[in-house]
């Protein structure tokens, strides 16, 4: 079963997150993330494996997010849409093997799903 990583290289938590899969002998799949952002089904996806609603996944103090006009009690479609369109607000890095997602946020958090 293969182990999905959504980058960002400029990221500390996500490159500890990528380095920790790797010092377990996984080879991860990186996609990294602001380069080919998820759509909005890949999203609605990575939340059902995360069993979190959309808010979970958002960088709310990133300043697109009030740019956009977000709020944290905005609704799940709406919330999906600007994390679709604006991949920087998506939280990272997030790890998806099998039916299972974590966040990497301390990096050790995504050894449960493995």
């Amino acid at each position: 079963m293969s182990v999905i990583i959504w980058h960002n290289p400029r990221c500390s938590k996500s490159r500890q997150t990528l380095a920790l899969l790797q010092e377990r002998g996984l080879a991860p799949q990186v996609r990294r993330y602001l380069d080919d952002p998820p759509s909005e089904a890949e999203l609605r996806d990575a939340l059902a494996r995360l069993g979190q609603p959309a808010l979970a996944l958002t960088r709310t103090k990133e300043a697109r997010f009030r740019e956009l006009g977000l709020s944290r009690d905005i609704d799940e479609d709406t919330l999906i849409a600007a994390l679709a369109a604006n991949p920087v607000l998506i939280e990272r890095p997030l790890v998806l093997h099998g039916a299972r997602a974590a966040l990497g946020r301390p990096p050790e958090a995504v050894l449960s799903i493995l």
